[in-house]
């Protein structure tokens, strides 16, 4: 017979979480200051913006940058630290925490890892930390490990994180071998041909979330038990989609950088951009992240989508609200839009973090019920990754 430690790891402690917190940096930005503060690509200003920025339905995002100056305000591991700072209402103890598992797609620097530059901005007594790697799914793949850690009894009081400073990227400096001169009338016609382009340039946003991971539930007004988490790579039969850091070849390989001969052919190539195809993403992100594992995930679990109460779904952008409706149809597993929630139009794409500040505002509206299911949807399509999440309103 296991002994009764060994039960517990079995079986497995229920985790909940027990707080949220945000942290959007600056003022909101319109859709007419975004150029001005990114910087001018070219001679000329972007034909395309307005297209894209109708058809991804962003009214407003947040940038670390200073709207004047240009000025950065905020590094990563600086923006991630005072989104943890705020949770128990900004009185969060960092001595208090077991485990800190922060996740990003781009951190400030390659080595050492995000987390623990976290920490150090964070201070407090030593502690794990785990730093996870990828885009759209670094927040929630950093959230599972704290769930895991906690379900385990290897922490009793986790931290989990998803950040993006994504406008650092995006600055005109950037994107100076690039060029911006698309066709407005070819977008309109086409708006695919915005993403090649232009489209994460008017995307992409800055912000950070935490939450607060407990084996029991906490005395504020909000507590989420997390049922279960899944994730699953489609990579094995699918090409890189989107990435950075890095050229892709003909054939599909990517050459990182290390491999070019030093900065100038860096810059030459502008290897250092964030990059999608297009219509790689087009053709695949709905089928392979909700036909090919939506149902699996519902059989394995044993979840009805009837039975959800709020959907949550990552979208980088409103231009993907249908698809995704239709690919939910197609599946025989629609979700009435009523039971939707998101907050793109006002607080953008923030990538690894989305999840994190889209449940932090549903869970402060007052709007949760006891007993309510939330279903989580985190697509990625750098090499195309589904992330699935179920919670209930304790």
């Amino acid at each position: 017979m296991p002994a009764a430690n060994e039960w517990t790891f079995l079986m497995g402690n229920r985790v909940c979480i027990t707080d949220l917190s945000r942290f959007l940096p600056g003022d909101p930005v319109s859709n007419e200051d975004m150029e001005r503060i990114l910087g001018q690509v070219g001679d000329r200003p972007s034909r395309a913006r307005r297209v894209i920025l109708r058809q991804n339905g962003i009214r407003q995002r947040h940038y670390v940058l200073d709207s004047e100056t240009g000025e950065v305000h905020y590094n990563n591991a600086q923006l991630t630290a005072e989104a943890v700072r705020r949770l128990n209402d900004g009185s969060f103890d960092p001595d208090s925490m077991d485990l800190l598992a922060c996740g990003t797609s781009m951190a400030d620097q390659l080595m050492p890892s995000h987390a623990v530059m976290v920490h150090g901005e964070l201070g407090g007594a030593p502690c794990e930390t785990v730093a996870t790697s990828g885009i759209c799914s670094a927040g929630i793949l950093a959230l599972k490990q704290a769930w895991l850690a906690v379900k385990a009894g290897e922490a009793k009081q986790a931290v989990a994180t998803g950040s993006e400073t994504a406008s650092l990227m995006m600055r005109a400096a950037h994107f100076q071998g690039e060029t911006s001169a698309s066709d407005a009338e070819d977008v309109e016609r086409r708006p695919e041909l915005a993403f090649e382009k232009e489209f994460l340039r008017w995307m992409l946003s800055d912000g950070a979330g935490a939450m607060l991971l407990s084996d029991s539930p906490g005395d504020g007004p909000v507590n989420l038990w997390i049922d279960w988490i899944d994730s699953i790579s489609h990579a094995g039969d699918m090409d890189t989609c989107m990435y950075a850091g890095a050229e892709r070849s003909a054939c599909g390989r990517l050459r990182g950088w290390r491999e070019f001969d030093g900065a100038i052919a860096l810059a030459a190539e502008s290897v250092m951009v964030v990059k999608q195809d297009v219509r790689l993403l087009n053709e695949q992100v709905v089928t392979k992240t909700i036909d090919h594992s939506l149902p699996e995930v519902c059989r394995r679990r044993g979840l009805d989508v009837q039975d959800v109460d709020w959907f949550l779904p990552h979208m980088s952008s409103e231009y993907f609200r249908k698809p995704l409706q239709e690919g939910l149809a197609r599946i025989g597993m629609s979700i009435p839009e009523e039971r939707w929630f998101t907050n793109l139009a006002t607080r953008g794409n923030t990538g690894a973090a989305s999840i994190f500040i889209m449940l932090e505002e549903l869970a402060h509206s007052g709007c949760l019920k006891s007993g309510e299911r939330i279903l989580c949807f985190v697509p990625e399509s750098g090499r195309f990754t589904s992330c699935w999440m179920l919670l209930t309103v304790a």
